[in-house]
């Protein structure tokens, strides 16, 4: 009886860790960097970005982290979450351009929350500037860069990477689950001698 050999599923695609570094390196803006490290750190949608607002940020208390409260579409999950230091860095830089007049977070040159369309263009230039693929170039890309590093290179669980970009169904984040294989051989090692 031959058994069935198990489908494996093919990753999105998403950035390395030097293709990542390369990106960001070819950002001279503090505006777009901001937007990026926010994409990439937490997980957004390129439309999440036009709907982020001033006051759904919080900087940082002496006790505390920076914190964001995150619109969330398409199903997933909203709320205020502490900020990876990398971007609540990148958004403070930002803010002390922008200033603190109530509104949108990130706005067009006419003053109207920026559109995804934009952000697209955005990451087509700075991906083409870090001399990324093109199949890459694409704003979700960071969405899956974020899932792929907080497992592959953070060990992250599936559970808390899940919890951090927001999905409602651990289907979504179970696309990345490939990739704890040598997660799980690590604590295999670890658990040889538990009794």
């Amino acid at each position: 009886m031959k058994t069935k050999k198990r489908k494996q599923r093919k990753l999105p695609p998403y950035l390395t860790i030097a293709e990542k570094d390369r990106f960001f390196k070819a950002i001279d803006s503090v505006r777009d960097r901001a937007i990026f490290r926010l994409l990439y750190h937490h997980g957004l949608r390129a439309s999440e970005i036009g709907r982020l607002q001033l006051s759904d940020y919080r900087g940082a208390s002496a006790l505390e982290l920076d914190r964001i409260y995150i619109h969330r579409l398409k199903g997933s999950v909203s709320g205020e979450c502490p900020m990876v230091a990398a971007a609540a860095l990148a958004l403070r830089a930002w803010i002390r351009i922008r200033g603190i007049k109530p509104g949108t977070l990130f706005p067009s040159r006419l003053g109207s929350p920026i559109s995804r369309i934009r952000i697209f263009e955005l990451m087509q230039a700075y991906c083409k500037k870090a001399q990324i693929p093109a199949e890459k170039a694409h704003p979700h890309v960071m969405k899956h860069t974020c899932c792929t590093h907080l497992v592959s290179d953070q060990k992250e669980s599936i559970m808390d990477v899940r919890a951090h970009v927001g999905h409602v169904n651990i289907r979504s984040t179970m696309v990345y689950a490939d990739l704890m294989s040598e997660a799980t051989e690590a604590r295999a090692q670890r658990l040889k001698r538990w009794k």
